[in-house]
């Protein structure tokens, strides 16, 4: 019965920790770029009582032993990189990658952030920025004159200032992959910088080497599936709910025994 009450415990730790995921995928659920994040969990070590193979008799052993599991715990929070569902948005710095790959953003303290939200502005310099001020890496800058934007899906940037009708070419977008995507670290604000899990970058122009392409004039929304999200958080209420069911029963019985009178 001791042992019971620690191991209901350790479920509603679990249980918690789902809630807590579900809850973020929700609450980010119209996030331009952001990706869904699943919990995973596993069962803890076990007090064996008796082990399997453990001779019954003189010609006969016993097949299964008796192994008490004590609970669960978790063991990973996975960043999901499906796509998400892209929004028209008609604005011309707003971009979208179709497959692998990420923006570059050079933060303040010089270090490289990498994000999927190609919601793009321009700054008083002209220079191509996020909504928090950071520049787009390689830097680009809009010239004053502009009157129309184009962005390839090889990302190449040109531009057709005033009075002119052939378009200049400005820069060049790069994106960002790795070998292991699930292993960078969120920031928060829909970025992410490098770790030794995720691996090192690998810069190049979009559609070549594996690495996505450009969409102008949409967002990328979002891969949280609702639905879904509702699903898991009633069925993590409802695992929370039996856990603390047996932790009730178990305080149950050991009041019986308490009781207990010669």
């Amino acid at each position: 019965m001791i042992r019971s009450l620690y191991t209901a415990a350790t479920g509603m730790i679990s249980q918690q920790t789902q809630i807590d995921t579900t809850s973020n995928n929700i609450s980010n659920v119209n996030t331009i770029g952001y990706k869904k994040q699943r919990a995973e969990f596993a069962d803890l070590f076990y007090q064996t009582m008796e082990y399997a193979g453990t001779a019954t008799s003189t010609t006969t052993i016993s097949p299964t032993g008796i192994e008490v599991g004590l609970g669960s715990r978790p063991t990973a929070i996975t960043k999901e990189f499906t796509q998400g569902n892209f929004k028209e948005t008609g604005n011309d710095l707003d971009m979208a990658i179709t497959g692998n790959g990420f923006f570059q953003l050079q933060l303040p303290d010089g270090n490289i952030a990498y994000t999927r939200n190609g919601a793009f502005k321009v700054d008083g310099e002209g220079s191509i920025v996020n909504s928090d001020g950071y520049k787009l890496i390689p830097e680009i800058n809009i010239p004053e004159d502009v009157i129309d934007i184009n962005i390839g899906t090889d990302g190449v940037v040109t531009v057709i200032q005033a009075g002119e009708t052939e378009g200049t070419q400005i820069g060049q977008i790069e994106l960002a992959n790795f070998i292991n995507p699930a292993g960078l670290h969120s920031l928060g604000d829909n970025n992410f910088i490098n770790t030794t899990a995720s691996g090192e970058a690998i810069t190049g122009a979009p559609g070549l080497n594996g690495i996505g392409q450009i969409r102008q004039n949409f967002v990328e929304m979002s891969n949280v599936q609702l639905v879904e999200e509702m699903t898991d958080l009633i069925t993590g209420q409802r695992a929370y709910e039996a856990n603390s069911k047996v932790i009730t029963t178990s305080d149950e019985l050991l009041q019986m025994v308490n009781g207990l009178k010669r």
